[in-house]
């Protein structure tokens, strides 16, 4: 199995939401995401223990162990995810503190 690579740059800006870029690196190929994150679901999945990016990792990591990254979307906020897979939320500790 590939070792997936997983950066998260966080794009300064003063409103709300956060917004993040992600870029996911497997073998010679590598996606681009655009995320954003309410600050108060930040606050609400880490309980500020872990950095908004150190978050949006965890989230990616959780994705990636469901589905490619081609099938991520390439836009998309934090809190589709619950969406598409109902356990995100409360299954997210284990990936921010394995």
């Amino acid at each position: 199995m590939a070792m997936k690579m997983i950066h998260v740059e966080r794009i300064e800006k003063a409103e709300e939401p956060l917004e993040f870029c992600v870029i996911v690196g497997e073998d010679q190929s590598e996606t681009k995401h655009e995320v954003t994150m309410p600050e108060s679901v930040y606050k609400r999945l880490t309980n500020g223990k872990v950095t908004p990016e150190r978050c949006i990792q965890a989230a990616f990591q959780f994705l990636l162990d469901r589905e490619p990254k081609e099938s991520i979307l390439s836009r998309f906020d934090v809190t589709v995810i619950s969406k598409y897979f109902p356990g995100f939320e409360r299954d997210l500790g284990k990936y921010l503190h394995p």
